[in-house]
């Protein structure tokens, strides 16, 4: 069979077998193909090899001395392989073949199969094909690794990452998407010199179609939020735009407020969304619950407008579902009640390193294994 000089150009091959003779065989066959080759006789010297370089094929026994016959440890090594890079083609050799110990390799997402001895042609053509398709595979992940980066910027870029704080008042904030884009949105819009929209949104899903999502409902935001525009009639506005153009099975919780910094004034309307904390100077806690049903639902749906008054030494704290739903590795949540703990013991801190103390007690109890974006916002009052 002839080979393609194109594939063979560059093109390096990864033999791992603990018999030098099958070694040597493999090394000048390749070799003569223009191939070029490194060797290994260890399970444990395959892994640091494709640590340390990068191939195209890797050509590998499953038989080595520890286990000279069932093969586990020829499969225990494509598992270890697998896990380090799914991608790397693999061609399995075995003197000691089966059916059972094929379907097993198979299981474990192996190229090919072939047992030993050999026929050359027929090898060099799996490796040449597997060499195709292997970079085919690593141009794809590459090519969705770059779009999914700049998704990633794009959506950040959505985000506030300045915000003006308005006098007598420090708002601190953090967001994390547990893929490269989420469905989480918050916002901090200047409507005048003293007062501030507030924002924090919650889109139904994850990824990618969370992110289209989430985009649209920035924008709405961002089209009606005004100083004279309420945040009852914001979130009716939202919700009727967004129930007639998005699927039933789609919803956003939503939370919208106006802080004026003047008065310590602070309207809002909650559609749906966690309850923000109000922890005062004293301990005692409250949570904003006046608003109504999530937005994207019913079209025709009527918000009502909560309003309470920040004092000095106060904070807020609002938050999406990822922080009270985060859970440790038993299952249990970590909990709206946990949450309320945490704030009011650490009230007397400042907004940046009350949402520190939130996003490390988060962490550490999921132990850094999120299953959904995160979101917190911290609004304090000198």
């Amino acid at each position: 069979m002839a080979i393609s000089s194109t594939t063979r150009l560059g093109s390096r091959v990864l033999i791992a077998d603990d018999q030098e003779d099958v070694l040597s065989a493999l090394e000048l066959l390749l070799k003569a193909e223009g191939y070029e080759t490194d060797s290994v006789t260890s399970p444990g010297a395959v892994l640091e090899s494709i640590r340390n370089r990068d191939y195209d094929v890797l050509l590998v026994d499953l038989n080595y001395a520890r286990d000279t016959t069932s093969g586990q440890e020829g499969l225990d090594l494509l598992s270890s392989v697998r896990a380090f890079d799914k991608s790397l083609p693999v061609i399995a050799m075995t003197a000691w073949g089966s059916v059972e110990l094929a379907v097993e390799a198979m299981r474990g997402d192996l190229r090919e199969f072939i047992q030993k001895p050999w026929d050359n042609d027929y090898l060099l053509g799996l490796i040449e094909a597997q060499i195709v398709q292997g970079r085919s595979v690593r141009h794809a992940e590459s090519t969705k690794s770059q779009e999914e980066d700049e998704a990633r910027s794009i959506q950040r870029a959505l985000m506030p990452s300045d915000v003006s704080n308005p006098d007598g008042f420090h708002i601190s904030h953090d967001w994390r998407p547990v893929r490269h884009v989420g469905g989480d949105y918050f916002d901090v819009l200047p409507l005048s010199e003293t007062s501030r929209g507030i924002c924090i949104a919650d889109v139904v899903g994850k990824g990618m179609p969370a992110a289209l999502l989430m985009s649209n409902v920035q924008a709405l935001v961002h089209a009606y939020a005004a100083a004279d525009v309420a945040p009852e009639s914001l979130c009716r506005k939202v919700n009727r735009t967004l129930a007639s153009n998005i699927p039933d099975n789609k919803f956003v919780t939503l939370f919208y407020g106006i802080l004026d910094a003047g008065s310590g004034c602070f309207a809002y309307t909650n559609a749906g969304h966690n309850n923000p904390i109000v922890v005062r100077e004293n301990g005692a806690t409250e949570q904003l619950t006046d608003g109504g049903l999530v937005v994207g639902a019913l079209s025709d749906w009527d918000y009502e407008c909560g309003e309470i008054r920040l004092l000095p030494g106060d904070r807020l704290v609002l938050y999406t579902d990822g922080v009270n739903e985060a859970m440790d590795p038993s299952g249990r949540e970590f909990g709206e009640d946990h949450l309320i703990d945490l704030a009011r013991a650490h009230r007397a801190e400042s907004p940046d390193a009350l949402r520190g103390v939130i996003m490390d007690a988060v962490d550490h109890f999921c132990e850094g294994i999120y299953l959904d974006d995160v979101t917190v916002m911290v609004i304090g009052v000198d």
